[in-house]
């Protein structure tokens, strides 16, 4: 009798230690939600944002799964609209990329403003991390626009205590070597560069909440 115990203590002891195992296997689970930047307009498969970050951080130990939540011509409006049933239970982190197209349209900022205070607000209500990502008005849209629609990336993310990542176009925007035709949109280079920039952010968020807090 006693060692049939034994037996039974020492099946649920190696079960309890597999299920930790298997537990400990899933994925970090990213959204990246944005426009045509996160989508991966113009790249090939497997060369998009999204892909490249998951493929980055796999290379450094980290099994990740980065869901691709980019539209195309998104604007913060839309993404307010689609943002809950974009970011599903479980989700780890989101990467908030909104407010290129809002500018190209001449969106004024503080619409922009309060669409993306709206998201942030649902996210950190689902007790969803994020990391939100700047983006930079044009010259030709005057001083006034430039100075309101900079300064909303900065404002949002000290009024939420969240992390910055300032510009998603950092060593990119401006340089032909990274960019597409059109002038706006990465290439794959382009899209290399963004990843190896973004990384330790997305690192150090993950860190600091991670997969079985």
């Amino acid at each position: 009798m006693a060692f049939k115990f034994a037996l039974r203590a020492f099946l649920s002891a190696g079960f309890l230690f597999l299920s930790g195992l298997i537990a400990s296997a899933e994925p970090y689970r990213i959204v990246g939600f944005g426009d045509s930047l996160t989508a991966g307009f113009g790249v090939g498969p497997g060369e998009g944002f999204t892909e490249k970050l998951q493929a980055a951080l796999k290379a450094r130990g980290t099994e990740a799964e980065v869901a691709n939540a980019g539209v195309s011509g998104d604007t913060t409006s839309g993404g307010l609209s689609r943002l809950d049933w974009s970011v599903p239970d479980g989700t780890r982190l989101v990467i908030l990329e909104l407010g290129a197209n809002d500018m190209l349209r001449g969106v004024t900022p503080n619409i922009t403003e309060k669409n993306l205070d709206a998201m942030i607000a649902k996210l950190k209500a689902r007790n969803i991390p994020v990391l939100l990502v700047g983006m930079r008005a044009a010259p030709n849209l005057g001083a006034d626009y430039s100075t309101a629609f900079n300064s909303i990336y900065p404002k949002l993310a000290e009024k939420y205590g969240i992390p910055l990542y300032p510009f998603f176009l950092e060593g990119v925007a401006a340089d032909p070597q990274y960019l597409q035709a059109d002038g706006m949109h990465p290439n794959a280079r382009g899209v290399d560069r963004i990843v190896e920039n973004i990384l330790p952010a997305v690192e150090k968020l993950m860190a600091a909440k991670p997969n079985n807090s």
